[in-house]
């Protein structure tokens, strides 16, 4: 079965025009806008703090502030400026919401190019790319989870956005003819995943190269999307910096992330391996049946090395399944977690087309081996969407003052009420969890991923910014600037103040936080108010104090409530302030 030989299933169903995956796509765009005018409430998951990050990079965005000029990012501007410009224009919607439809900005239209030029000649093939691409790209759940309890993502999200693009990417050089279309395509999702984040990046340099070996795109089509793509990265370098900045924020990355990249291809195979196995035992099956018609083109480039004998060679299934898996295996390598092998989907699609070639016993074991190959995550997906969605029934919400959006989220009760017992322990027994950081280790080993923490950091930060008015209204002051020692600072978004310049976003000391130069310590000497958390008091945050510590020696600590201390520049701080 070929792609043009399925053009009378097309034919048959291009009369309706409610089967027509333009129609479809743009539905799907019209119905997650209306949602987003509504405030939705969902269940909190694991990390969920991880999406704050956008909140924060939105207020310094909406204060002027550009990402990898004035603040160190772990990542590209791109998802930043989409959800900015998304939480302008849907104040009201869920956070998450925002952040996982935010990119659908850029894919939506790159992938109806693609759809508009395969249904040409298939619909079934638009439709089998249409279907994985709305769900990956509309729920908000990982492919990897580490908490058992019910919940959306709000990590990994930097790495499901990759994959989106990926799949676009990849659907787009299996299946475009359009020469217009692939140099379209090609040149925004190779510049979407410059800007988002540079391992995708580099997996979408795998797969271009790649398919110009192979005769995907022609050189004249790959040297337009690259002429584009320079022509977008060299306006933004001139009017704004941004590239040599952001390349200078990946440089110090990987210069404090030194080690060997074994070990994380071995880490990233063994986590993913039900699907890496799988992929791996297809690519070697296609390599047996086809091992024919490899040794026989491999034979004639050597007889006559030309571009159309090595296109022959390297255009065989086993090759296309084996790069794309390497390339999953690559991303995976930074930040496992998110989507990943996703857009080895576009691949499966052809090798499935081709299933009417082959005898029974040869089709039952290919056909076997890519449903193992991507139905884990599919399924696994829209099972954790189901649970997730049926079970927050019984949840109850998160109350609160001052978290507007940030607070819409929801767990149940026996999760409510086990963070209420752990906040009553932050705040009566500090020295057991000062303990506890003091021996850098935290008061559970997986912390960061429990329902109870986020709710309760949720909470903290509620009252932290009751806290702050009291302390403003009481020796009549107002912060302007306001620094968090915390991994992630939404209190200038939800005070409507400022952020520090030159201070890393998403700080994740262990990994994400450069040492501070004198231009980063001068930015915190110069911030009215450095918050320090206490509930709890954990090793990543005594290691950021300890990190910014050089740069509060103009600040005085004062105690502004049982869950925060704050560092309050001389000038704005009382005389009578409570020095901790």
């Amino acid at each position: 079965m070929t792609l043009s030989s399925t053009a009378a299933d097309a034919r048959a169903s291009q009369k309706s025009v409610f089967l027509s995956p333009l129609v479809l796509l743009a539905a799907s765009c019209v119905v997650l806008a209306a949602i987003l005018t509504r405030p939705l409430t969902l269940a909190i998951g694991g990390d969920y703090w991880d999406l704050f990050i956008y909140f924060d990079a939105a207020n310094r965005i909406f204060t002027g502030q550009i990402p990898n000029v004035d603040f160190f990012a772990p990542v590209g501007p791109l998802g930043y400026w989409l959800f900015a410009l998304l939480v302008r224009v849907f104040p009201e919607g869920q956070p998450l919401l925002l952040v996982q439809w935010s990119l659908l900005l850029v894919t939506a239209p790159l992938f109806a190019l693609v759809l508009w030029d395969v249904d040409r000649r298939s619909r079934f093939v638009a439709l089998a790319l249409l279907v994985p691409f709305l769900t990956f790209s509309i729920l908000p759940f990982n492919e990897i989870t580490f908490n058992s309890y019910p919940g959306v993502d709000g990590f990994g999200i930097y790495n499901r956005q990759i994959c989106e693009i990926l799949f676009v990417l990849a659907s787009a050089l299996i299946f475009s003819e359009s020469r217009k279309v692939m140099a379209t395509v090609v040149a925004g999702t190779v510049a979407a995943l410059f800007l988002v984040k540079i391992t995708g990046f580099v997996a979408a340099g795998m797969l271009c190269l790649f398919a110009l070996a192979a005769g995907r795109i022609t050189l004249r089509s790959a040297l337009i999307a690259a002429a584009a793509f320079l022509l977008l990265l060299g306006g933004l370098e001139v009017s704004l910096g941004i590239v040599s900045a952001y390349i200078g924020n990946i440089w110090q990355l990987l210069s404090g992330n030194e080690g060997s990249i074994l070990p994380r291809f071995l880490q990233a195979a063994s986590m993913h391996f039900k699907l890496f196995g799988s992929l791996a035992l297809l690519t070697a099956v296609l390599a047996v049946i086809d091992r024919r018609r490899i040794v026989e083109t491999g034979l004639a480039v050597l007889r006559a090395p030309s571009f159309r004998t090595l296109a022959a060679f390297v255009d065989q299934d086993a090759f296309w399944l084996g790069l794309a898996t390497f390339a999953g295996l690559f991303v995976e390598t930074q930040n496992t977690g998110g989507h990943g092998f996703i857009f080895v989907w576009p691949v499966l699609v052809r090798i499935l087309l081709r299933c009417g070639d082959w005898r029974i016993g040869r089709m039952a074991l290919v056909l076997t081996l890519v449903a193992a190959s991507s139905l884990p995550t599919f399924v696994d997906i829209i099972e954790r969407t189901a649970r997730t969605f049926i079970g927050q029934i019984k949840y109850v919400d998160l109350q609160s003052k001052n978290l507007g959006t940030l607070g819409l989220v929801n767990q149940r009760t026996e999760i409510m009420k086990h963070a209420d017992v752990m906040m009553e322990a932050y705040e009566t027994y500090p020295q057991t969890f000062q303990f506890i950081a003091d021996n850098g280790e935290l008061p559970g080993f997986t912390l960061f991923t429990e329902p109870d923490f986020q709710i309760n950091w949720l909470k903290a930060t509620d009252r932290g910014v009751d806290a702050i008015r009291a302390y403003e209204a009481k020796h009549g002051v107002r912060f302007r600037t306001i620094m968090n020692l915390n991994f992630v600072n939404p209190f200038p978004w939800l005070l409507d103040r400022e952020a520090p310049l030159k201070i890393a976003i998403g700080a994740d000391p262990s990994r994400a936080v450069p040492d501070p130069d004198a231009a980063v310590l001068a930015s915190v000497a110069a911030t009215d108010l450095v918050l320090y958390p206490l509930c709890p008091i954990t090793s990543a945050n005594l290691a950021l104090l300890k990190l910014y510590e050089p740069g509060l020696t103009g600040h005085v600590r004062v105690h502004l409530s049982p869950c925060w201390d704050g560092f309050v520049r001389e000038e704005l701080a009382p005389s009578t302030a409570l020095l901790r």
